[in-house]
């Protein structure tokens, strides 16, 4: 294997947390090269066409960057977000993601996604990007999350929106003012009034 090319490589994974062989196209390196940089033990495979240099650690959120890594125009919500912000006793199956409403469905590829479509205001509301094992992850904040779960309590139950409500308080995640504005975003204010006013 060329030198150049192993170090392009690893410089690239090293910055983006991960490549994928199409990352080497852009590059005009040959994907053969990511399998011979797996074998000879430089970079481990983390998930179908996904890898990463082995001084990376994966992290309790690598199934974030994964998700990120495969479809960048999503953005983490509901209960893989309440997980990511400590909000929750739920331990998320799958990555649930929020896509525009007429966004084309992405293909898991041996990755467990929920798909959840938003549109408007409720879409580009309240969006934080933090960088998960070097990847740019976007994230919906915690007030915009507690909003959005209460938005989608029959998908996943009023219970876990009112556990979201009580630890985003309790861990100060987030004001009284900005949950009355996301409530007010997702449409929820009525719903939520009893709730916030009994927290209050």
């Amino acid at each position: 294997m060329k030198t150049s090319q192993t170090d392009r490589i690893l410089k690239l994974a090293r910055k983006t947390g991960m490549v994928r062989p199409r990352d080497l196209k852009a590059l005009g390196i040959p994907e053969v090269y990511l399998w011979r940089l797996h074998r000879r033990g430089f970079i481990e495979r983390v998930g179908r066409g996904l890898y990463m240099t082995n001084d990376g650690s994966a992290t309790q959120n690598h199934s974030l960057a994964e998700a990120a890594k495969r479809v960048p125009h999503a953005i983490v919500c509901l209960i893989s977000a309440l997980g990511f912000h400590e909000m929750t006793t739920q331990i998320p199956h799958e990555v649930w993601l929020a896509i525009g409403a007429k966004a084309r469905s992405p293909k898991p590829n041996g990755l467990s996604l929920r798909i959840v479509r938003f549109s408007g205001q409720p879409m580009v509301s309240g969006i934080e990007e933090h960088s998960i094992e070097g990847v740019a992850v976007r994230i919906y904040n915690p007030a915009k999350t507690v909003a959005d779960c209460f938005k989608y309590r029959n998908k996943i139950g009023l219970d876990v929106a009112l556990e979201a409500l009580r630890d985003c308080k309790r861990q100060r995640r987030a004001t009284m003012d900005e949950l009355w504005r996301y409530a007010k975003v997702c449409r929820v204010a009525n719903v939520m009034r009893p709730y916030l006013e009994a927290l209050a």
